[in-house]
């Protein structure tokens, strides 16, 4: 991908650093109140399994969200899709803390659904400006993005932990949490979505705002833009058939287990720590965020180890790590013995999910289609996994409640070898790996620039949700 132009560098990495520190905020907002999941559980006076069923609405809601937000974003554009999200996230906590103050389940569970319900309005925006600024940088964005969730993920854990130990309410920390995140993203919405007018494609070339009136390459981008809502139709048969794919479902399996494990942590591991070891609510937190550190260090890592050992190597030692991980914290004797366990498991949650999705766009002309699959897989997880886990959590007790994952786990060994790179037809200047003149066959961060221009449209239509 050739460089942006000097002129609009000083613009795209405003625009970068905005979209990281968005992201970073929606994870700090995703992640502190599932802190005081114990308190939580205390005000409404309910079960883990029942707490497990009303959590489900929240995959219920993300699993509607993600299905009509391509539509929206296509019609109104980012910047308001992010504003959506931004005042639905804002009123959905407030019920959530409403809830708990009041000890209803009935409102705590509209504002649960009504998060999930505008989750996709943030995390699907995000990634397409950050693809978009991906092209016109002409290097990789998009982990750094995701690592920013992943920080924020570990600035949340620690607000928890703060918070109980300080005896802060419940409901204080969540609506307070909640007004403040808003409050910054509603100042980075417009930095970061300065570029939602220009093309997620360019051709070859870095795209700008201002050309000269006789101007070939203009004329040919204008054209380009006034044809592309002809072009961005979902293609139903590619979808349908992406579904038949056996290597596409197998790596689906992957990303449901990739899933599972990172979210069954979010939403699990503070009360397991609690549970099962009899101690404070802000040691809980302080265990989520160390496995948070862990996911994240890999995670930073991961570019370069994928480099040097190939994604097989990456997914199946990653796999074996959350397993060790998983076991030693459900079967460990003691607290110390169970936290090894959750830095093996946060270093083994980090990688599958980008490895999964990357190897689910090997070929351009098929990735949409491909990678609204395997995605799927992860919703189906994000669904059925609380209140099964909320039931056995009741029966077995919540940290050996989490041991189902391992299951997940074997399967997404022995499905290990479906995300080596595949072969794609040699076209547009690609070799027989799939991987474009100058770039080397791993290297996930080139994929994108090598699609044609329908599958382009394609790509930023159907909005995929991608986890942090």
């Amino acid at each position: 991908m050739p460089p942006a132009p000097p002129s609009t560098k000083a613009q795209l990495q405003r625009v970068r650093w905005a979209l990281i520190a968005m992201f970073g905020l929606f994870g700090i907002m995703q992640t502190s109140w599932m802190g005081r999941l114990p308190s939580i559980r205390e005000s409404l006076d309910i079960s883990a399994g029942s707490l497990g069923a009303v959590l489900v609405a929240g995959a219920v809601g993300s699993l509607i969200g993600v299905t009509v937000i391509g539509p929206v974003i296509v019609r109104y554009g980012s910047a308001v899709t992010l504003r959506i999200g931004m005042l639905g996230n804002l009123v959905g906590f407030a019920l959530v803390g409403v809830g708990t103050a009041l000890g209803s389940v009935e409102v705590f569970t509209l504002g649960v659904l009504l998060n999930g319900l505008v989750g996709p309005a943030t995390n699907v925006p995000i990634n397409l400006e950050a693809a978009r600024v991906e092209k016109l940088l002409g290097r990789a964005v998009l982990p750094h993005v995701h690592a920013a969730f992943s920080v924020g993920a570990l600035v949340g854990s620690a607000v928890a932990a703060t918070t109980s130990t300080l005896h802060v309410h419940v409901v204080w920390h969540i609506v307070g949490v909640a007004a403040l995140v808003a409050a910054g993203r509603s100042v980075l919405i417009a930095p970061g979505t300065e570029l939602q007018d220009e093309p997620l494609h360019t051709s070859g070339r870095s795209a700008t705002k201002a050309s000269a009136p006789g101007d070939e390459s203009a004329r040919h981008d204008d054209a380009g833009r006034r044809r592309a809502p002809r072009r961005r139709r979902t293609d139903a048969g590619s979808a349908l058939r992406a579904w038949a794919e056996p290597r596409t479902l197998l790596i689906g399996l992957v990303l449901l287990a990739a899933t599972m494990s990172e979210g069954a942590a979010a939403n699990w591991l503070n009360l397991a720590v609690v549970d099962g070891f009899a101690t404070r609510e802000a040691v809980g937190a302080m265990a989520y965020g160390t496995f948070v550190v862990s996911m994240l260090t890999v995670r930073l890592l991961g570019a370069g180890l994928i480099d040097r050992f190939g994604r097989v190597a990456v997914l199946r030692v990653s796999g074996v790590s959350a397993l060790l991980g998983l076991l030693a914290f459900g079967l460990g004797p003691s607290l110390p013995f169970a936290w090894v366990g959750i830095v093996l498991w946060g270093a083994g949650a980090a990688m599958a999910y980008p490895v999964g999705t990357a190897a689910a766009a090997d070929d351009p002309s098929k990735a949409a289609a491909r990678v609204s699959v395997v995605g799927s897989f992860g919703s189906i997880a994000s669904l059925s996994a609380p209140p099964v886990l909320g039931l056995l959590a009741d029966a077995w007790g919540t940290r050996h409640a989490l041991l189902l994952i391992t299951l997940a786990m074997v399967v997404s060994l022995a499905a290990a070898g479906q995300v080596r790179q595949e072969a794609v037809e040699r076209r547009h200047g690609k070799d027989a790996t799939g991987a474009t003149a100058g770039t080397r066959p791993g290297d996930e961060s080139s994929l994108e620039a090598d699609l044609t221009d329908d599958a382009r449209a394609d790509a930023e239509h159907q909005t995929v949700t991608v986890a942090g």
